[in-house]
């Protein structure tokens, strides 16, 4: 039966009613749906709309659907969408009083409130995962705290720096990504039932009370925004794909670290593949398919924001179209999640190969520069020294450690004996205590406000 279908007098042609269903795919939503037709009759009963006896009957009916779904005992099926599959089957359980569920309510305003609800739900268990993530990667920053690697700008060696601050560094990026997920919850946990279908309704319903049944911080305040908006939809996509452009990141630097051009860290067998014609590889698929899968995300984003940029108010039928796009985010999402924390808690690293590079393409030079300037010479000149002293090590073939008093002082009279310590490795990434630098002292007071910061989640 069609919730709709009294106003036409012939039925739907069997390829506008595929083409219409969404069944399909927003079955996903059983849950929410009985969940908030629970709240909403129950209302109805304490306002006096419905008989206690009514609603009673029609809440049982509804948690009786919700047992045998759980239980896999009764199959999501046979119905336009979720909400005709529901309603469908409790009149058939309890009678012509089910018919009286939809009372004061219109499938608009229910499906604004499913999805709400469904996406509050994803939220809690997006934001899990972000601080299981968070979680293996201070463990693995407390772990490493004593190693030093390479830094890169422009995919350059740079600065000797501290691994521990290169895992804050990421721990940083998804604390904000938590942060945006939990400031989305707050904003979108909002209700739209009781908006009827645009207007309101004529029903003298309490809303507080089917707000307080489901848990939301406030009702909504206009009913022809609660049934088109989709914002939190969008809002969700966005976290999402910002999720992912850190991920890709960071699958970025897997790859390259664990090549054997870096060789700085190891990917275990368990979470890496081979090649089906060459024995010899090993190959981190599951990096490369974590970021191919950010497009996909990011494809998911652009879609929901056309869907939703040409829409009069108020409800139409386009807004549909916000469910596939979630569900599949919402579920790469998650798997990506999982599997990077799992890749994460399982590195191993080549402590010897990340010193001996942190070491290379005179990552030392600002420390001399530093040097100089700390000395009374301008910043400016003593970059010029150290630029020369780059280029005579070029020329002769060697590093600024490897260089002798002798020579540094050929460069500028400045230079002391200490110069021969201030341009070893371990030095260079100690000396730098500023808060976020890359010393151990200053890598562990990171791990310490990541800790800190996350228990706010």
């Amino acid at each position: 039966m069609k919730l709709w279908e009294g106003r036409f007098d012939a039925p739907t042609a069997a390829d506008a009613d595929a083409f219409n269903e969404s069944l399909s795919f927003d079955k996903q939503l059983w849950r929410a749906d009985i969940t908030a037709s629970i709240a909403h009759v129950t209302m109805l009963g304490k306002c006096a709309i419905l008989t206690e006896e009514e609603a009673e009957t029609i809440a049982a009916g509804l948690r009786s659907i919700y047992a045998e779904i759980e239980a896999g005992k009764l199959a999501v099926e046979g119905a336009e969408d979720i909400h005709s599959f529901v309603e469908n089957e409790l009149v058939a359980r309890v009678g012509q009083v089910g018919k009286k569920l939809h009372t004061a309510r219109s499938r608009n305003d229910q499906v604004a409130t499913d999805m709400r609800l469904y996406v509050r739900a994803s939220i809690d268990r997006a934001m899990e995962l972000l601080k299981e993530l968070i979680s293996a990667l201070i463990a693995r920053a407390k772990e490493t705290a004593g190693y030093v690697m390479p830094g890169f700008t422009h995919l350059r060696k740079a600065q000797p720096i501290n691994c521990a601050q290169y895992f804050n560094a990421y721990s940083e990026m998804f604390l904000r990504d938590l942060d945006r997920f939990f400031a989305l919850r707050k904003r979108m946990n909002v209700m739209p039932l009781g908006s009827a279908a645009l207007a309101g309704t004529s029903w003298n319903i309490d809303r507080e009370i089917t707000r307080t049944l489901l848990e939301f911080d406030e009702i909504s305040q206009n009913s022809l925004d609660a049934v088109s908006d989709r914002d939190f939809v969008a809002e969700y996509l966005f976290n999402a794909s910002l999720v992912f452009a850190h991920l890709s990141r960071l699958c970025e630097d897997t790859i390259l670290y664990t090549s054997e051009e870096f060789g700085y860290w190891n990917i275990p067998d368990a979470y890496s593949t081979g090649s089906s014609i060459m024995p010899q590889k090993k190959n981190p698929d599951i990096c490369e398919l974590v970021r191919g899968k950010t497009g996909r995300v990011y494809g998911h984003l652009m879609g929901i924001l056309t869907t939703i940029k040409g829409i009069p108010l108020a409800y139409n039928k386009d807004l549909q179209e916000d469910k596939e796009p979630f569900f599949d985010t919402e579920k790469t999402l998650f798997n990506c999640l999982s599997i990077y924390t799992a890749i994460i808690q399982t590195l191993t690293f080549n402590v010897n190969a990340m010193f001996e590079a942190a070491g290379g393409g005179y990552a030392t030079a600002t420390d001399v520069a530093d040097y100089l300037a700390r000395r009374g010479m301008p910043f400016r000149d003593a970059h010029a020294v150290t630029g020369r002293l780059v280029r005579y090590c070029i020329e002769q073939n060697k590093t600024l450690p490897s260089l002798t008093l002798e020579e540094f002082r050929a460069a500028s009279p400045v230079f002391e004996a200490d110069i021969l310590q201030t341009v070893t490795t371990r030095a260079s990434a100690e000396g730098r205590n500023s808060v976020g630098g890359s010393s151990t002292a200053a890598a562990r007071a990171g791990i310490a406000s990541l800790r800190r910061r996350l228990k706010k989640y």
